[in-house]
């Protein structure tokens, strides 16, 4: 039966070997058995430009290239790696889609997004959103030279670790009323999307009728792939580190 799949929060890095090993495995063995493959943001841990070569980089990107010979993919930013732009995009094979985006999945209308903007809570992180998303700021950033660009990353990695542990599980989620706000807006029963490394489907009501909003999880720990097929939606894990 054809089926596809969905993954977000990779958060792929050099010094996590065991997370891009696994995405690779992925990407070789079971990615090519899809109709598509959508990846809904945060692939990396941090994007600092499509000028910023490493290994790591051209050997995700060589993958995801393979893999779209046979296997469509299609990507959506997230609030890690939103400065990823056509260049990348273009050698991985990989087509860049809006930030919110609706398909028709086996026949229902599905949206899919990177989810941040849901947890609007976190009134600081909504903020610098705006700002990055925004048309300046990311010609500003882009204009700097790639060493101060690294530099600047790690102080603000720093300094989000700092300021998530304090914010509470009830903020770093999302809120219902904007989930539903959203899904109005776009006409859905079905939502998918990433963000808050919370793998789950949840039922809900919009607009009078039943509909779902799916959650896709993190790679840091549970390895979290989405398979919807019709009739059926599995979250699925793919194992890594010797678990």
């Amino acid at each position: 039966m054809p089926f596809t799949y969905f993954i977000a929060d990779i958060h792929l890095s050099a010094e996590r070997e065991d997370i891009t090993q696994c995405l690779l495995d992925f990407i070789a063995n079971d990615a090519p058995e899809a109709e598509a493959l959508y990846v809904l943001g945060d692939l990396f841990e941090f994007w600092l430009g499509d000028d910023d070569v490493t290994p790591l980089s051209e050997t995700v990107a060589r993958a995801f290239k393979k893999l779209s010979a046979t296997t469509p993919v299609y990507f959506i930013h997230g609030n890690r790696d939103f400065a990823i732009r056509s260049g990348w995009a273009k050698k991985a094979g990989m087509t860049l889609l809006p930030e919110q985006y609706v398909i028709d999945l086996y026949g229902i209308k599905t949206l899919i997004m990177h989810g941040d903007e849901l947890c609007t809570l976190d009134v600081e992180y909504q903020k610098f959103r705006k700002k990055a998303r925004g048309w300046w700021w990311p010609r500003l950033v882009g204009a700097l030279p790639l060493w101060l660009r690294r530099k600047l990353a790690a102080k603000g990695r720093k300094t989000s670790q700092s300021n998530q542990q304090q914010l509470t599980a009830e903020i770093m989620d999302v809120v219902q009323e904007e989930v539903v706000y959203v899904m109005n807006k776009h006409t859905v029963q079905q939502l998918i999307h990433g963000h808050t490394h919370r793998p789950n489907i949840h039922s809900l009501v919009v607009n009078g009728k039943p509909a779902h909003r799916i959650v896709v999880g993190d790679w840091y720990t549970q390895g979290s792939v989405l398979r919807v097929s019709s009739g059926d939606i599995r979250l699925e894990r793919r194992m890594f580190n010797g678990q």
